[in-house]
């Protein structure tokens, strides 16, 4: 399952990253890293972007780069 696939109010572990280089360095330089709680807090009407909560913090994903995140209820 992806955090895409998450709808609003549900939350989950991330497991993995499945993108590499730029893409991943960047998400993980953002604090998603496996192991961590991540909460989705709402989606934009057309779906992008996801706004998630993350170490305590509010973030915005673009949906290309939720679907890239593993995560596990």
């Amino acid at each position: 399952m992806t955090l895409r696939d998450l709808k609003p109010g549900q939350q989950g572990k991330v497991t993995s990253i499945s993108t590499t280089g730029a893409m991943k360095r960047r998400i993980m330089d953002m604090g998603v890293t496996p192991g961590v709680e991540i909460r989705v807090v709402k989606v934009a009407p057309l779906g992008d972007p996801v706004e998630v909560n993350v170490r305590g913090y509010e973030l915005s994903l673009r949906k290309d780069e939720a679907a890239q995140i593993q995560v596990q209820m």
